[in-house]
C-alpha cells in the first residue's frame, strides 16, 4: 500500500511540475464554466492570482476577453473537443494592445458523470501581430502599386489631385478633398492674421453625398482655415490629424469654420482624417478624408494606408508643381517673344499660329518671324530649338535676335545661315536649332529659301494642290559644319507659301516621309483669308493629340 501511495505521489508531483512549468495555460472549469483550477501561466495571463479566479467565470473577471461560451457548452453536451480563439485584453500588462490565445477544450467525465471542461491554450499574440503586420504591409504595397497606375498620369497639378481624390473614394473614405498651398496673393482679399488660405484642388464623394459637399467649396475655390483647426495643425506638425466619433466641440475646433459643424452632422459625417502632402520635407498641401453614416471609423491601418498614398501622390504633385511653374514661365516668355510686332512688306500677306504641346511636355523652342527688308523684300523665318522648357525658350530668343540682326546686312538666306552657325558655334550655345529661311521679293515674285536641317516648305498653288518644295539639305545651326545652299523659284500671286515646325506632321511610330505625303496630298482652299487657310491645315493635319509644339506660318503675295 505504501508503495502504491509513493508511486501515486510521485506521479502527482510530476504532473504538477509539468502543468506548473509549461508555457501553456491550463484551466479546469465546472459545468457552469467557473474556474475550478488554473495553472500559474493562466493566472499570469489574466493578471489575477490563481486563488482569486477560483469560483468565477472568465466573463466576470476579464470582461474584455472574447470567448464563445456557446461553443464551450456544446463541448459539455456532446463531448467533442473543440478549438477556440480568444482575443482581447486582461489586467496583465502586455506589449500588445490586442492579445490572442488559441485553446483546445475537452470534456472531463468519469463513470459517465460530467464534471466540467479542461482547457489548454497558448498565447499567439506575437505571431498574429507579425502576420497582421505583414498582411497590412502587403495591402499597402498593393494599394500604392494600384495608385501608381492611376495617380500622376499627367504633369498637371490639379489633374493629379483629382486622381488622388477619386482613388480614395470609396476605398478609404466617403468624402475626400485635396487642398494645396495657395500662391501669394491668391483669393479675393488677404486673409485675417493667423488664418491659413489654401486652394481646393480636387474633391470626390460618394454619389449620395456629392451635391451636398460641393456647398463646402468646389475645386478651384480658396478656403480659409481658422487658427488651430485640423489642416493648419497637420501642416505645422507634418503628421496626420484624426478624430473618430468626434464630438461637436471637437468638430468645431477641427473644421475650417465652426459654423460648418451642423452641415457635417446633417451629412452623417462622424470621423475625419487629415494627412499632409510632403515632398522632400516641403509641404504641398493636405488630403482630408471623412466617413459618414454606417461607414466604420478610421483604423490605424487606414491611417497608414492614407499616409502611404499621400507620400506617393506628393512626389507626383511636386513634379507637377515644378512643371506648372516652368511651363508657365516658358510659355509666357515664348508668347511674349512671338507677340512682338513683326511687319512684312505691305505687298505680302502673312498669318501665323502657335500651338503648345498637348501631351504634357514642357513648352518648346519653336519660333517664327517676318522681317521687312529694303526693296520690297521680306524674310520669313521658321525655327525649332532642340529641347523644351525655359532654357529652350531663352535659346530661341537668342536665335531670333541673331537672325534679325543678320537679316539687315543684306546677306542671302544661305549666307545668313552660314554666319549664324559660325556665331553660335563661337559663342558656345548648348542647344542646336533647325531653321528655314525664305526671302520673298514681291517686286520680282520670287522666293529664295535655304534650310538648316528643317523640314521643306510647301506651296499651296492657286489650283488648291500642295507642292513640297525641294530644298538642299544643311546641318542644324550650332553644329559648326555650315555648307548651306539656297534655291530660288517663282512665287505666283495668289499662291500661298507654308512654313511649319515638325509638331505639325510628326507622329509617334509614323515615318516622316509618310507624314510629308499627308501634307503633299492636301487640297486646300484658295482665295480665302489666310486665317482660314491655317484653320484648314491644322484641322486636316493636327488630327491626333499634338506631341510637340507646333508653329505654322503662311504668306501670300497680294494681287496687284
Amino acid at each position: 500500500m505504501d508503495a502504491l501511495d509513493s508511486a501515486a505521489d510521485r506521479e502527482y508531483r510530476m504532473l504538477r511540475h509539468i502543468v506548473n512549468g509549461t508555457n501553456a495555460g491550463v484551466a479546469v472549469l465546472d459545468t457552469r464554466l467557473r474556474y475550478l483550477y488554473v495553472n500559474p501561466r493562466m493566472a499570469r495571463w489574466n493578471g489575477i492570482p490563481a486563488e482569486d479566479l477560483i469560483g468565477h467565470t472568465l466573463a466576470e473577471l476579464s470582461p474584455h476577453v472574447h470567448r464563445s461560451e456557446g461553443v464551450l457548452r456544446q463541448v459539455l453536451l456532446d463531448g467533442q473537443p473543440r478549438e477556440l480563439v480568444l482575443s482581447g485584453s486582461t489586467r496583465a500588462a502586455s506589449a500588445f494592445e490586442r492579445r490572442e490565445w488559441r485553446s483546445t477544450y475537452h470534456r472531463w467525465e468519469e463513470d459517465g458523470r460530467v464534471f466540467g471542461l479542461i482547457g489548454v491554450g497558448l498565447e499567439v499574440s506575437a505571431p498574429r501581430h507579425y502576420l497582421r503586420a505583414l498582411e497590412s504591409a502587403h495591402r499597402q504595397l498593393t494599394l500604392v502599386d494600384a495608385a501608381a497606375a492611376r495617380i500622376g498620369s499627367t504633369p498637371d497639378l490639379d489633374t493629379t489631385c483629382a486622381e488622388l481624390a477619386d482613388f480614395l473614394v470609396p476605398g478609404l473614405a466617403d468624402v475626400v478633398t485635396v487642398e494645396v498651398l495657395a500662391e501669394e496673393g491668391a483669393g479675393r482679399a488677404r486673409p485675417l492674421k493667423g488664418v491659413l488660405r489654401l486652394r481646393r484642388a480636387a474633391m470626390a464623394a460618394a454619389p449620395e453625398l456629392l451635391e451636398q459637399v460641393r456647398a463646402f467649396g468646389r475645386p478651384g475655390a480658396y478656403i480659409d482655415y481658422q487658427p488651430g483647426s485640423a489642416i493648419p495643425r497637420c501642416l505645422e506638425t507634418g503628421r496626420p490629424i484624426y478624430d473618430n466619433l468626434a464630438s461637436d466641440e471637437a468638430f468645431r475646433a477641427a473644421a475650417p469654420q465652426p459654423e460648418r459643424v451642423a452641415a457635417y452632422r446633417a451629412l452623417g459625417i462622424h470621423s475625419a482624417l487629415v494627412v499632409p502632402l510632403l515632398a522632400s520635407g516641403q509641404a504641398i498641401g493636405t488630403v482630408s478624408l471623412a466617413r459618414a453614416g454606417e461607414s466604420p471609423t478610421f483604423t490605424q491601418e487606414d491611417i497608414k494606408a492614407a499616409q502611404a498614398l499621400a507620400e506617393r501622390a506628393a512626389v507626383s504633385l511636386a513634379n507637377a508643381r515644378h512643371y506648372t511653374r516652368e511651363h508657365t514661365m516658358a510659355l509666357e516668355l515664348q508668347r511674349a517673344l512671338l507677340s512682338e510686332p513683326t511687319l512684312p512688306h505691305p505687298d505680302l500677306e502673312v498669318a501665323s499660329r502657335y500651338l503648345p504641346s498637348g501631351t504634357g511636355a514642357l513648352v518648346g523652342g519653336d519660333w517664327f518671324d517676318t522681317i521687312a527688308l529694303p526693296d520690297g523684300r521680306t524674310l520669313l523665318v521658321m525655327g525649332d530649338v532642340m529641347g523644351h522648357g525655359v532654357e529652350a525658350a531663352v535659346a530661341m530668343s537668342h536665335y531670333r535676335s541673331m537672325l534679325r540682326t543678320l537679316a539687315t546686312t543684306g546677306l542671302a538666306p544661305e549666307e545668313i545661315l552660314e554666319q549664324a552657325d559660325h556665331m553660335i558655334t563661337m559663342f558656345g550655345f548648348e542647344r542646336v536649332a533647325t531653321c528655314l529661311l525664305a526671302l520673298v521679293d514681291t517686286s520680282q515674285n520670287t522666293c529664295t529659301y535655304a534650310s538648316a536641317g528643317h523640314l521643306p516648305p510647301a506651296l499651296i498653288r492657286t489650283t488648291g494642290g500642295t507642292l513640297l518644295l525641294p530644298v538642299p539639305p544643311g546641318p542644324p545651326l550650332g553644329t559648326g559644319f555650315s555648307g548651306y545652299r539656297s534655291v530660288t523659284r517663282t512665287l505666283q500671286p495668289g499662291s500661298v507659301l507654308l512654313l511649319y515646325t515638325d509638331g505639325l506632321l510628326e507622329r509617334r511610330e509614323e515615318d516622316i516621309n509618310t507624314s510629308l505625303r499627308r501634307l503633299a496630298d492636301l487640297v486646300l482652299p484658295t482665295g480665302v483669308p489666310l486665317e482660314e487657310v491655317l484653320d484648314t491645315v491644322l484641322l486636316r493635319l493636327a488630327t491626333a493629340p499634338v506631341e510637340d509644339d507646333t508653329a505654322v506660318l503662311v504668306a501670300r503675295v497680294r494681287s496687284t
